[in-house]
C-alpha cells in the first residue's frame, strides 16, 4: 500500500513540475530558421520577431540570424553565404526570411528552387513577381505602407494640408516603396509633388528645408544608417529631429522610430503582423499544407499613433474624435 502511495506521490510531482516549465522543453516539434535582412537591433526586426515567436514558440526551436544590411549593406552577401552555412547546420523544418534583402541575398542564391524545405517572407515591399515568388517551397506576406490612411489621419490635424513629399534614406528598399507611392498617388488626398533620398544627414536637411517650401506635409521614412559629419553611421533617434526641424511643418512617419522621435502622427504597419502571419503559414507547410496551396497575402491592419510631445509644440488641438482609439506616445 505504501509502495502505492509513494507511487502516487511521484507521478503527481512529475505532473506539477511539467506544468511549471516551459512547453517547448517537451514540445519542440520543429525547428526554424529566422534570416532577418537588418540589424537584431531595429524595432521593426524586434516587432516581427515577436509575432514570430507569439505564434511559433510553444512547438518550434527558432534560431534567428541577422544581416545587418541597414548599416553595412556592402557586407550583405558574406552575411547571406554565412546564413546559408547555418542552414546547413541546423537543418531547419521550415525558414522565415525577413524583408527585400534577405530575397535577393539569401534565398534566391541558396535557397529558392535549391531546397524543399518550406520558406516563407515577410516585409517584402517589392511586387512578389520580382523574386520568382510564389514558388513550389515558397510564400509569405507583403509589406505595403498605409500612405493613403497617414495622409487622411494627418488631414484631421490639418484640414488645409493640399500636397506632400516623401524621404528616406538612399536604399534600394526606398526605390521599392516609391514605387508603391507612384502606384497609388491617385487615390490619396493630397498630392504627391516629389521625393528625396539623402545618403547624409547634411543632405537630409537641405532637402528637408527645400520641401518646405514645396509642400505641406513630409512623408519620413526611417533614416537609420545616414551618415554624419564623423561619416559614423546614425540611428532614427539622432537623424529624425534635426530633419523635421528643418522642414518645419507637419511630418508624418511612417515607422514607429520615427513617429517616437520627432513626427506627430502615422498609421503604422505592424512588424507583429508580418511575423504571425508568415509563422502562421509556415507552421500549415510544416504540418503539410503544400505551399500551393497557401498564397501569398499582403498585411491590413494599421495602427494608428500621435506624438503629443510633437502635438503640444505645433500648438494643435485636435478634435476628441482624432485622439479616439490612437495610440499616444512622447518623444523619445
Amino acid at each position: 500500500m505504501q509502495k502505492k502511495n509513494l507511487f502516487r506521490l511521484m507521478v503527481r510531482a512529475i505532473i506539477c513540475i511539467s506544468a511549471l516549465l516551459p512547453l517547448h522543453v517537451f514540445a519542440a516539434q520543429y525547428k526554424v530558421l529566422v534570416v532577418q535582412s537588418y540589424e537584431e537591433t531595429m524595432p521593426w526586426v524586434r516587432e516581427i520577431n515577436e509575432g514570430i515567436e507569439k505564434i511559433l514558440k510553444d512547438r518550434c526551436e527558432i534560431r534567428y540570424f541577422y544581416m545587418d544590411t541597414k548599416s553595412s549593406p556592402e557586407k550583405g552577401p558574406q552575411k547571406a553565404e554565412a546564413a546559408f552555412a547555418l542552414y546547413q547546420e541546423f537543418q531547419p523544418h521550415g525558414v522565415i526570411v525577413g524583408d527585400d534583402n534577405g530575397q535577393s541575398m539569401f534565398v534566391l542564391p541558396y535557397l529558392k528552387d535549391r531546397v524543399t524545405v518550406p520558406v516563407m517572407f515577410c516585409g517584402v515591399n517589392a511586387e512578389a513577381e520580382k523574386y520568382g515568388y510564389p514558388a513550389a517551397h515558397i510564400s509569405g506576406i507583403l509589406e505595403r505602407h498605409h500612405f493613403k490612411e497617414m495622409i487622411a489621419f494627418a488631414k484631421q490635424f490639418d484640414p488645409s494640408v493640399k500636397t506632400f513629399a516623401y524621404m528616406i534614406k538612399k536604399s534600394p528598399v526606398g526605390e521599392i516603396i516609391l514605387k508603391q507611392i507612384e502606384k497609388e498617388q491617385e487615390t490619396y488626398s493630397a498630392k504627391f509633388v516629389g521625393y528625396r533620398m539623402p545618403e547624409t544627414i547634411k543632405e537630409a536637411k537641405a532637402m528637408a528645408a527645400e520641401l518646405s517650401q514645396q509642400c505641406d506635409l513630409l512623408l519620413l521614412s526611417t533614416l537609420t544608417g545616414l551618415k554624419d559629419d564623423g561619416a559614423g553611421a546614425m540611428p532614427d533617434k539622432e537623424a529624425v529631429p534635426p530633419v523635421a526641424e528643418a522642414f518645419g511643418k507637419m511630418v508624418v512617419g511612417t515607422e514607429e522610430q520615427v513617429l517616437k522621435t520627432g513626427a506627430l502622427c502615422s498609421v503604422i504597419r505592424t512588424g507583429q503582423e508580418q511575423g504571425a502571419e508568415a509563422a502562421k503559414m509556415l507552421l500549415k507547410a510544416m504540418e503539410g499544407t503544400p505551399v500551393s496551396e497557401i498564397p501569398v497575402i499582403r498585411n491590413r491592419n494599421g495602427k494608428r499613433m500621435i506624438n503629443i510631445s510633437v502635438m503640444k509644440e505645433m500648438d494643435i488641438t485636435p478634435r476628441p474624435e482624432v485622439l479616439r482609439g490612437a495610440q499616444l506616445v512622447k518623444t523619445e
